[in-house]
């Protein structure tokens, strides 16, 4: 039985799956080695990362910090502040067709231009879902992530199950996260490295054709530019 996801839990080379096929099928989309610094994506959490958790759990048993004030901070940078700068890279995209080109010809050169720019977030690949296919992204070997535009990744993206699974059951993956795709949609899967990062242009939901770039990002969540998801038409609501 497959490990499963827990798409609430808190804190990409393509891979392409075909419309819905019969048996297991991949091929993979780019071409740039799958490389990843020890130092830097390493599996075994780095010294200073030890020494932060030891501090953290030591404050917390003297009672000189708050679990939960420290679970609402992450919270806060997880899905307000670090996805808002996606948020608005793709309700620009929307409202803006020559930024649109520009972001899928040069992401990391469009995505600068809003100044949206900094450490994980050097080289960027947009990708774009339309109704006959639909991207999601998966980082195999770490947890390689596009911070500048989406913040912390969440604990879900950097779990076991997700990495293994997205890859040669995406499918099942969305399905567990709520998202059943049409057996026609194809099934696209961007495995980020340290050399490239991942950002994927969510369908405008329909009905929110009168609705202003602001009012846009406030539909657009984390997990729609990870394809973890697909954002319903407006006053529907949609889940993070």
């Amino acid at each position: 039985m497959p490990a499963v996801i827990d798409p609430n839990a808190g804190t990409a080379h393509g891979f392409s799956i075909g419309p819905a096929p019969t048996e297991a099928g991949m091929t993979h989309g780019h071409e740039h080695p799958h490389s990843h610094g020890h130092d830097e994506h390493s599996e075994v959490p780095s010294d200073p990362a030890l020494r932060v958790k030891a501090l953290e759990s030591l404050l917390v048993e003297k009672g000189l910090v708050d679990p939960a004030a420290l679970d609402a901070i992450i919270e806060t940078y997880e899905r307000k502040i670090g996805p808002r700068n996606g948020a608005k890279i793709v309700a620009r995209a929307w409202t803006d067709p020559a930024f649109k080109q520009r972001l899928l010809d040069d992401a990391t050169a469009a995505i600068a231009e809003m100044g949206f720019v900094g450490r994980q977030g050097e080289h960027m690949v947009a990708v774009e879902n339309t109704p006959t296919v639909h991207n999601m992204v998966v980082c195999t070997l770490c947890s390689c992530y596009p911070w500048p535009v989406l913040g912390l990744p969440p604990v879900w993206y950097k779990s076991t199950p997700y990495r293994s699974r997205a890859v040669i059951d995406p499918r099942g993956v969305l399905h567990e996260f709520g998202l059943d795709l049409d057996p026609d949609v194809e099934v696209r899967v961007w495995d980020s490295t340290s050399e490239i990062r991942y950002l994927v242009l969510p369908e405008r939901p329909a009905g929110t054709e009168r609705m202003s770039a602001e009012e846009l990002a406030e539909l657009v969540t984390r997990d729609s530019m990870i394809g973890a998801e697909k954002l319903v038409p407006a006053g529907k609501g949609a889940g993070q």
